[in-house]
């Protein structure tokens, strides 16, 4: 993997003699070099790095501000800073490393000890960054539906929870939309329960189609799936519910599935301030919908206000 390596420093001379002392080494892909903290702050933003190597004694900026700065930035504040200083004074050093620097180097440094220093703080960064990656990853599986990809029940009740929550606070529109998949456990009977899951799979990517990037699309569980619309007012949200539903009704499949016709049914709730209604309550309301669409037909989307909505054929 490319690495790449900011020296800052006001001496062209002395980010000469580190670049060809790293570079002897093939420590890094690409040099990045400022002559002040304000410059290398600037490149920092532009282009990330894996470690920097900063001068204390600098004009505009000088290391500390640098520093402060760094830690002002909470996606910067991983990367390593390697104090450089031409004086040996003991405060300066422990101030540095007080103020987020990883390490220091007294100038003129010795090439090897420079070197090994690098090293290490390389090494430390990838293991930094490989388990902050196993995190996010750990964090994503924990949040997914294994099987649909998309959020699952947990995840989607602490979504749901802050919309409210957001809801509560603006004022602002809410619409939650539950869906359930029209005889699915006559699709199990007839085709397994392995085709039953490229069914699910399908009805999940539909969804995720008709939704905006800033919805949230969860498996609620078995067949039903749950649409959280933000700043979406009934109507609209019942629109959606449409969409959803003919594209559900337009899902053609292929070999064993292929005889297949496929409908769903949908509830849709808008959240309001005035029923001081809770999360529970909110999803009861969905809920309740989507049983008076199954109640009156299926393949339709029923509101919880009762409104006349839409039907399928």
């Amino acid at each position: 993997m490319p690495t790449s390596v900011l020296i800052i420093d006001d001496s062209v001379t002395v980010r000469e003699q580190i670049i060809r002392t790293l570079e002897s080494f093939n420590l890094f892909s690409r040099y990045h070099e400022a002559e002040d903290g304000l410059e290398g702050f600037k490149k920092l933003l532009s282009s990330p790095v894996d470690i920097i190597l900063c001068d204390l004694e600098m004009p505009r900026i000088d290391g500390f501000k640098f520093l402060s700065m760094l830690k002002a930035r909470p996606e910067l504040q991983d990367v390593p800073v390697i104090i450089l200083t031409g004086v040996n004074d003991r405060e300066r050093k422990i101030k540095g490393l007080e103020q987020g620097a990883s390490d220091y180097i007294t100038k003129p440094f010795d090439r090897d000890e420079l070197v090994a220093r690098v090293k290490i703080h390389l090494k430390i960064k990838k293991l930094q960054d490989d388990l902050k990656r196993s995190n996010e990853l750990l964090l994503e599986l924990s949040n997914t539906d294994h099987l649909t990809g998309l959020f699952n029940r947990r995840y989607m009740m602490e979504a749901l929870d802050k919309e409210v929550q957001r809801s509560v606070r603006s004022g602002g529109n809410l619409s939650l939309i539950m869906l359930d998949i029209d005889h699915f456990k006559l699709v199990n009977d007839r085709f397994g329960h392995l085709q039953g899951d490229v069914v699910l799979q399908r009805v999940a990517l539909q969804l995720q189609k008709e939704l905006r990037s800033y919805d949230c699309a969860a498996r609620y569980g078995g067949e039903e799936f749950v649409a959280i619309l933000p700043d979406s007012p009934l109507k609209e949200a019942v629109l959606v519910a449409d969409r959803i539903r003919l594209a559900v009704q337009g899902t053609r499949f292929n070999g064993q599935l292929s005889p297949l016709c496929l409908t769903a049914s949908m509830g849709v709730a808008c959240f309001s301030n005035e029923q001081s209604v809770t999360v529970d309550g909110f999803i009861k309301q969905a809920d309740d919908a989507l049983y008076r669409a199954k109640a009156n037909g299926r393949n339709r989307v029923e509101s919880h206000d009762c409104t006349d909505l839409t039907r399928g054929c």
